[in-house]
């Protein structure tokens, strides 16, 4: 092969190389930590670049998205002298790339040593059901801690969440039989609550029942008493138009008072007949329709 030609294609190369160290493109969401001559020189924004050969290199690539870090649980002991294993879960983003490459070395080492440390200080001074229920406490004291320190790293400690603290196996045992017991107290409670209404309930409507009974016999006695008021009124009203009826016919008819104290003399034996009758009904007029009767006969 012709030298020149050897010579031409190591020039291509070497050109080749040479523009990929000056030319760099960041993509979006990362940023480029540039050091020159090992010493920091800038940091490049996401678009491209162009650096200056063998002076200029790419000292660290950062993504600067927000950052999940789960850590493994961390055993603490509570004010009462009990081991609770926590696990928690880091939000955090890079704010400072320059700042988190040359002022901490590794910066999800040094944040999980400070939740270890907050963690033991903050549950320390706590009861064990003061930690259960007091996760938002310590979700707030983490983050507040975190954020302090981590600032002058150039990092934002924009989240802290505790997934589940463990307590000691007996304590969860101790705890879980307590719940039961709790339960079914509830349970006795409510359904001793259930059984009182229900007989309040059957008491209330046992009472309207015989109520509504009391005033119904009293509107139907009512309502006979009227029937037979108004049967008595219609009975004594027919009987006087009867008696009405017969002394008219008796006027009309020229009866006198003689023919009718004969019609009773006449009367009187068919009234006493039968053995039940021991007492006799004798017309007050008698003496009086007898006489009349002899004077009658008197002037015939």
């Amino acid at each position: 092969m012709d030298p020149s030609i050897v010579l031409g294609l190591v020039l291509l190369v070497a050109v080749i190389a040479l523009l990929a160290k000056t030319v760099r493109v960041v993509p979006q969401a990362s940023v480029f930590v540039i050091e020159r001559l090992g010493k920091y020189s800038r940091t490049l924004e996401p678009g491209l670049h162009i650096l200056v050969p063998v002076l200029d290199i790419v000292r660290q690539k950062t993504d600067i998205r927000e950052q999940v870090v789960a850590f493994p649980p961390q055993a603490v002991i509570t004010k009462d002298n009990l081991v609770v294993g926590i696990d928690n879960v880091i939000y955090y983003s890079i704010t400072d790339p320059a700042a988190a490459q040359y002022k901490i070395e590794n910066v999800v080492a040094a944040i999980e040593q400070l939740v270890v440390t907050t963690l033991r200080n903050v549950v320390g001074g706590m009861q064990l059901e003061e930690a259960l229920t007091g996760r938002d406490h310590i979700n707030q004291r983490l983050a507040t801690v975190l954020d302090e320190a981590t600032g002058k790293w150039g990092v934002k400690v924009n989240r802290v969440e505790i997934r589940g603290i463990e307590p000691p196996p007996t304590i969860r045992d101790a705890m879980e039989q307590a719940m039961r017991a709790d339960r079914g107290k509830r349970a006795a409670i409510l359904t001793a609550e259930g059984q009182r209404q229900s007989a309040v309930l059957t008491a209330e409507g046992s009472k309207t029942a015989q109520v509504l009974n009391a005033e119904a016999d009293k509107a139907a006695v009512i309502l006979r008493a009227e029937a037979d008021r108004e049967a008595v009124l219609l009975r004594a009203g027919a009987e006087a138009e009867a008696i009405a009826l017969v002394v008219r016919a008796i006027k009309a008819a020229g009866v006198d008072e003689t023919v009718l104290a004969y019609q009773r003399q006449q009367l009187l034996p068919r009234i006493a007949e039968g053995d039940a009758n021991k007492v006799w009904f004798v017309p007050t007029d008698l003496a009086g329709a007898l006489g009349q009767l002899g004077l009658g006969g008197e002037k015939r």
